[in-house]
């Protein structure tokens, strides 16, 4: 099942991997890593790498920074309908925004007569009845999105501005993987127009962006603010 724990565990994994990627990055721009390549008679030989594969290889960050974006928040998500399942939290006590998700994603798969058959206690079963996860930010992650989606399920968006700039340049780790990933740009084209320092920078308020929501919706899981506090009744 999907926790907030492996969430947490998952994004750090793909932390790594881009900090990494980022490590080799400087190492080829800064000429300290190079390439080394067999000749005819087995005899290595250091290639120059070339400005051209080395914006090729700039523009590569963009994916591997939405890659990580995308896949935290569709987690996130997933981890908060675990919760809500792993409980077995009626429908009844959920407060209404949550409800609308529910009602809405169960709207659009009213013709599935599978998901109908697996609806025994309707206030049980339609909060775990199959809902589309899959289709969760596909391609569109940005901050305007992640703050649409805090505000539907009812977690903080609030970071420290000083070091996330509040999320403001996933538009533009979203844009440019778009353009890569349907073609309209090159890599060479994408690549020589962002600096490395800039991207270094950009990579470092993201992952820190990223870390403060997860914060967020571990604390909102842990206080169990997916319900309706008022059907919950005195203490």
């Amino acid at each position: 099942m999907q926790t907030i724990q492996t969430v947490f565990e998952e994004f750090h994994t793909r932390v790594q991997e881009v900090n990494q990627y980022f490590v080799f990055l400087e190492g080829l721009i800064q000429e300290t890593t190079k390439l080394a390549m067999s000749g005819d008679q087995g005899e290595q030989k250091i290639t120059p790498i070339g400005s051209n594969l080395s914006y090729i290889l700039t523009a590569n960050a963009f994916l591997l920074l939405y890659n990580l974006v995308e896949s935290t928040m569709r987690n996130a998500i997933v981890a908060i309908w675990a919760e809500i399942g792993s409980k077995k939290i009626s429908f009844d006590f959920l407060r209404t925004e949550i409800k609308e998700i529910v009602i809405q994603d169960f709207k659009k798969r009213s013709h599935n007569h599978v998901v109908h058959s697996k609806l025994k206690d309707i206030s049980l079963d339609i909060m775990t009845a199959e809902l589309n996860i899959e289709k969760l930010f596909s391609g569109s992650v940005n901050r305007e999105e992640i703050t649409k989606t805090a505000r539907e399920y009812g977690f903080s968006f609030k970071t420290d501005y000083s070091t996330t700039k509040h999320g403001e340049h996933l538009e533009e780790i979203r844009d440019n993987r778009n353009s890569l990933a349907h073609g309209n740009e090159s890599f060479a084209k994408i690549g020589k127009d962002a600096s490395f320092e800039n991207l270094l920078k950009l990579k470092e308020e993201v992952i820190e962006y990223l870390q403060q929501i997860l914060q967020n919706i571990q604390e909102y899981l842990e206080n169990e603010e997916y319900l309706d506090k008022s059907t919950l009744g005195p203490p």
